[in-house]
Parts: structure tokens; sequence; C-alpha cells
């Protein structure tokens, strides 16, 4: 009985030591809803801006999906950029990731781009 207790507790050590998580990443180019044409030299670089979303799933249940959480990362980002009239995002790009441990799970979607300013 003893040997029985101490196999199980054995399984359930290594079932929740770290080295049995796994971590993933995707990284994809967004195109954006507005197309900006950049034939000319009217514009500049004004700096980088990101936006972060995650969702926690539990046996596979909660969160949200793969899209929904992109779209929500790429708003967060329009949010952090605080755009003015003349300002666009371009080169949008989002990264993806999974780190799985069993039954929990945590999905986390990074979006990026470069806010650009046009001259008038």
């Amino acid at each position: 009985m003893k040997a029985i207790k101490l196999f199980l507790c054995c399984i359930v050590a290594v079932i929740f030591a770290s080295c049995a998580g796994m971590n993933m990443s995707l990284y994809r180019n967004n195109p954006a809803e507005t197309k900006v044409v950049l034939t000319e030299s009217n514009y500049h670089i004004v700096g980088q801006v990101e936006g972060e979303w995650s969702a926690t799933y539990i046996f596979g249940i909660g969160g949200l999906s793969k899209k929904s959480l992109t779209n929500n990362a790429i708003s967060e980002m329009y949010k952090n950029a605080n755009l003015t009239g003349n300002q666009q995002i371009i080169n949008i790009t989002t990264t993806t990731s999974i780190e799985s441990w069993f039954v929990y799970s945590k999905h986390r979607a990074i979006a990026r781009g470069y806010i650009i300013e046009f001259e008038e």
C-alpha cells in the first residue's frame, strides 16, 4: 500500500513539476483595415506602439478565441497610441504565445506597430 502511495505522489510531482510545461509562439503580420500608401517622403516615424491581451483556460475551457484575443491586442495598441489628426499606425504585427501546464494554459497576444505622422 505504501508503494502505491509513493508511486502516486511521484506521478503528481512529475505532472506539476516545472519541466512539464509547454510554451509556443506564433508571429504574424496583420494588415490594417486602413490602407496607407507611402509613395512620397511626406511623413516621419513618431515611434513604436504596443498592445497586449491575455486569456486563461482551465481544462481548455474559458477565455477567448484566437481571433478575439488578437483583435483585443490590436484594440489595446490603438488605445495606447493616442493618435492625432495626421497620424497612422503602419506595419502591424502580432505575436501569439501559449503557456500550458496540463490543466492550466495562458494564451497571450501582443500587437506592435509604428506610428507615422504625415506632413501637411
